[in-house]
């Protein structure tokens, strides 16, 4: 039977008041704790292909998440449900993706 995963990517990028690093408080540092905790469920669920952020904090700042889900209602709970974007911290877009190519691995384009 043929696989029916899609991949996607979400990119987040943090809301404009979180751009400078003295407005960061203990409580968005909390957040960004429980985004990096459902990232490793999504690891370890055999979902998530790979996460990371741009290094710095500034107009320019966004992270990815490119992952697995079985539709796009899935994708869409997934990254709604990421604590960052429910929390309101990160804004969130979602698209359709597919790696076409990763160190360790073949891809059928």
């Amino acid at each position: 039977m043929e696989n029916r995963e899609k991949q996607f990517i979400y990119v987040l990028k943090p809301i404009q008041r979180l751009l400078k690093e003295e407005n960061w408080t203990e409580k968005e540092e909390a957040i960004v704790e429980r985004h990096f905790v459902k990232l490793q469920e999504l690891l370890a669920e055999g979902k998530l292909i790979l996460a990371g952020k741009t290094e710095g904090l500034d107009e320019k700042t966004f992270g990815i998440v490119v992952f697995k889900a079985d539709s796009e209602e899935e994708a869409l709970s997934i990254m709604k449900n990421d604590p960052g974007v429910a929390e309101g911290i990160m804004t969130a877009e979602l698209f359709p993706y597919r790696v076409a190519l990763m160190k360790g691995s073949v891809s059928n384009v």
